[in-house]
């Protein structure tokens, strides 16, 4: 972050100084007293069971120079910059819609059910080839997470690519106020937070909410393998909307289209692009068919931005995945046991995508561990006893439950030719480690995918450590 003075932010959050610190300039911002640094602005955000204004004076002893506020009912640490303001997160948002208005850089926002993080991080590899290019870290897609990536621009960005997530109504909206987009990408609309909005025309609703801000010489990039943003796309070409509009997928209106598309299992994928009147083979090193969307949004994307295709071809095969995220690996004291750590999150795409994954493995015995998949609603019992079919129909041998919407996903999957005793229901975590510890054979291939509330990733920590399995 470059440095701002006690002027600058106290303009560009509307606030006033109530008391005056030493420091010329703060050099950081933070909301987590926990991880000041010597030089930066605290800022005291207010939740449901915290009040960061609690820990301004341990913000102080740390090393902050400067503190928003808006309860002055606090003692207030001498020698610091206290300026007050009338609400601290607004605020926050405030400061860093003003930063980057002050080193202005093209900022391309992704959003979309699923696939938001794989999309941002290969859109970013590609345009990395040109551009220096700062992207969102971790989750950091919301009304704070947003605000905290933007102050990590420095002078040398040229280019920024934003996640933008959202629960319910009016959430993308704000975010884009805060980042206006030069460029937008959409990955899909799914049933993701479906119990909030009620329906998939709602949660488009909710995403569209990042056009409001796209000027004429803005890009829109759709995914029109999905039924709504195809049904979206031909309704901005019908509408003559102002901004450039790039379609992708594998669909013949598409005009970055997917051809000839190989599975390799867990050696990745290779397909044909066919764009701008010419063919180009791709290569990835992920697995999954889903990841040949990701790829042609980041394909489109980079060409609008300038890069070179060649460049695009040399760069997307040293994509990797994420933590959590479809992440191949063998477990410590087997031969041949390989898990699918999938654990980050859980959605029916992104199910259904990861079983196609396990489906193309090679291995003697196919083994899912799913949790339940949350935030859906009314639309639970339908989702999960999709997700039972599936299961069947991608040759799983056995399938492990937990939580409690997996008596649909079994009954489905019985219904759809499994046989029960390779079904089994678990209370927790622990239970289906036992298990594993237990059953795990050479050759076995094990997919382990649920939402965030499951905590999975407890049971791939376990097998990643290979202790008692062997």
């Amino acid at each position: 972050m470059k440095p701002l003075s006690i002027k600058e932010v106290t303009n560009a959050v509307g606030g006033r100084v109530a008391s005056k610190g030493s420091a010329k300039v703060i050099t950081g911002v933070s909301t987590d007293s926990r991880t000041i640094q010597a030089g930066d602005l605290f800022i005291p955000l207010v939740g449901e069971n915290f009040d960061g204004h609690d820990y301004i004076m341990q913000a102080a002893e740390k090393g902050a120079v400067a503190i928003l506020t808006h309860n002055l009912n606090r003692t207030l640490p001498q020698g610091v910059h206290t300026i007050v303001t009338g609400n601290t997160l607004k605020a926050l948002q405030d400061l860093a819609a003003w930063y980057l208005r002050s080193l202005p850089i093209p900022i391309i926002a992704v959003t979309g059910s699923t696939g938001k993080t794989t999309t941002k991080d290969l859109i970013s590899l590609v345009l990395s080839k040109r551009y220096k290019v700062l992207k969102t870290q971790g989750n950091f897609n919301n009304e704070i997470g947003l605000p905290m990536t933007l102050f990590q621009l420095e002078a040398h960005h040229e280019i920024g690519v934003l996640e933008m997530g959202m629960s319910g109504f009016g959430e993308i909206s704000r975010l884009a106020a805060i980042a206006p987009p030069k460029a937008v990408v959409f990955t899909n609309i799914g049933v993701s937070h479906i119990e909030n909005l009620g329906s998939r025309d709602n949660i488009w609703k909710a995403k569209s909410e990042v056009l409001e801000q796209l000027q004429s010489d803005c890009t829109v990039l759709l995914n029109v393998d999905n039924d709504i943003l195809h049904r979206e796309g031909k309704a901005m070409i019908d509408n003559s909307t102002p901004y450039k509009l790039l379609r992708y997928g594998t669909e013949n209106e598409a005009d970055y289209r997917a051809e000839n598309i190989q599975l390799l299992g867990e050696a990745g994928i290779k397909y044909d692009l066919v764009a701008e009147g010419e063919i180009w083979p791709i290569y990835l090193k992920v697995p999954g068919r889903h990841n040949v969307l990701n790829s042609l949004a980041a394909i489109a994307t980079g060409r609008a931005f300038g890069v070179e295709m060649a460049d695009i071809q040399e760069a997307l095969p040293s994509y990797i995945g994420g933590n959590m995220r479809l992440d191949i690996f063998s477990v410590p004291g087997f031969d041949d046991v390989k898990i699918i750590d999938d654990a980050y999150n859980a959605s029916p795409d992104s199910v259904q995508a990861a079983l196609k994954i396990l489906e193309d493995m090679k291995g003697s015995r196919k083994i899912a561990i799913l949790g339940d998949m949350l935030e859906l609603g009314e639309y639970t019992n339908e989702a999960h006893q999709l997700i039972g079919k599936s299961v069947a129909e991608c040759g799983v041998n056995v399938l492990i439950t937990v939580g409690k919407a997996g008596i649909w996903t079994t009954e489905a999957a019985i219904k759809s030719g499994m046989d029960d005793k390779a079904l089994f229901h678990k209370t927790s975590n622990g239970e289906i480690i036992n298990w594993l510890e237990e059953n795990l054979q050479q050759g076995d291939r094990v997919l382990v995918k649920g939402s965030r509330g499951l905590k999975m990733e407890e049971i791939v920590s376990h097998l990643r450590q290979g202790r008692d399995l062997s």
